[in-house]
């Protein structure tokens, strides 16, 4: 399509940091967020592990602000006004190089939007009855709320996009602010993905879908893609947010580019809910029609931020379709899988790792993926175990895979700027 699309700000609140900065140090520095939950409602569950956040967002709220929002909402508030200051938007207001709200828009997507409060509303309703239900409950739980109150925070009113493709969903989010862009529906998109699922009800649930890891005496061990001794994924939580523009209006701003997102692929498995095509066929198709979107032949990727969410199925697939797309060159590709740190950020993830991703562009440097002691050799993969220098000259492309729950494919492609 006609219209570039370039990454000019990013925000995010992970379980490495409250901010970008601190997150890609910790993705550099091989740090895990993940810990072991001592909350004693865990007491009895065979998984105590999660990777919760490394700030509260209510603190970095003012009071009368998060008591409006839940949890989910505040990680996409506080990741989204990192990254309106990171793209210097909030420095140009009331000039003529303003985005203004009729050109604005805005996509950010959750898996289970306001789970925290509708569970604890529930209870306030069973123990005291109506009267004492928060009238911010309904604001509080309905999927829209974290587009909706960004939306309001900057005064978008193109549109306001509340994309759902299970973990898929925050790369889904970032597919759909580029195309708006490219249909000429908006200047710049604030997009990306936010989930608070750290919580009783949502690990019981992982647990009987036995999806998650076990490793409850070792933590930082437990997230091991690619490994042959993968045994399920560690729960997180955060958000991570971008601002999308037009590359002629960052231009005319003066903007710093951090990346191109030059193409999107997407896909359905219509396989199993639970586990992916085992071809990677679905897979491969959002891989090669991401690349064909962005121009590029195989011989051009770089890097690959891979999903590996170190479940047994999940990454074999990924790896059968990224060998199947990128044939003899893959192995000159370097991956990496970010959720050996994070643990699976859920509707966030794909925002976080392509985030990652992008920087990784910008820099020239690939973080390291955990955990690599015991490799998986049907795997194939050139996998990053320390940071990985890459080219300092020329063009550089890298694709962020994302796929999820009941067959949600979704893979972005980067250049750099």
């Amino acid at each position: 399509m006609s219209t570039e699309v370039v990454v000019t700000g990013l925000g995010a609140v992970t379980p490495l940091g409250g901010d970008v900065a601190s997150t890609w140090q910790g993705l550099l520095d091989g740090r895990s967020g993940i810990t072991t939950l001592d909350d004693p409602q865990y007491e009895d569950f065979p998984v105590r592990l999660a990777s919760p956040a490394a700030v509260d967002p209510a603190e970095l709220l003012p009071k009368a602000t998060a008591r409006k929002l839940d949890r989910t909402q505040q990680f996409a508030l506080v990741a989204a006004r990192e990254a309106w200051n990171d793209s210097g938007l909030a420095g140009v207001e009331g000039t003529d190089a303003a985005v203004p709200g009729e050109r604005l828009g805005v996509s950010i997507g959750s898996c289970l939007s306001g789970a925290a409060s509708l569970f604890q509303t529930w209870d306030t309703l069973r123990a005291k009855g109506p009267r004492y239900v928060s009238p911010f409950t309904a604001g509080r739980i309905l999927p829209d709320a974290a587009a909706s109150w960004v939306g309001l925070e900057f005064g978008a009113k193109a549109v306001l996009e509340t994309p759902e493709a299970a973990c898929a969903t925050g790369n889904d989010a970032l597919r759909r602010g580029a195309e708006l862009i490219r249909a000429g529906k908006a200047d710049v998109v604030i997009a990306g993905g936010t989930d608070a699922m750290v919580h009783p009800f949502v690990v019981a649930a992982f647990v009987s879908m036995r999806a998650l890891s076990r490793r409850n005496d070792e933590p930082e061990f437990a997230a091991r893609p690619f490994t042959r001794t993968r045994d399920g994924f560690v729960l997180g939580e955060g958000a991570t947010i971008m601002v999308l523009e037009s590359a002629a209006h960052a231009a005319k701003r003066g903007a710093r580019v951090y990346a191109r997102l030059a193409g999107v692929g997407y896909s359905a498995d219509s396989h199993d809910f639970a586990q992916p095509d085992p071809t990677g066929a679905g897979q491969a198709a959002a891989i090669r029609e991401a690349m064909t979107d962005a121009g590029l032949e195989s011989q051009q990727i770089t890097h690959i931020n891979a999903h590996a969410a170190s479940t047994p199925q999940g990454d074999l697939t990924e790896s059968i379709a990224i060998r199947s797309v990128l044939g003899a060159h893959t192995d000159k590709v370097v991956v990496t899988a970010p959720k050996s740190n994070m643990g699976h950020l859920m509707a966030a993830a794909g925002a976080a790792e392509s985030m990652a991703a992008v920087l990784a562009l910008y820099h020239r440097v690939v973080p390291p993926t955990l955990n690599q002691d015991d490799y998986d050799d049907e795997i194939a993969l050139d996998i990053a175990v320390k940071p990985r220098e890459l080219p300092e000259d020329g063009e550089l492309a890298a694709l962020s895979n994302s796929f999820g729950l009941g067959g949600h494919n979704v893979v972005l492609a980067f250049r750099t700027a």
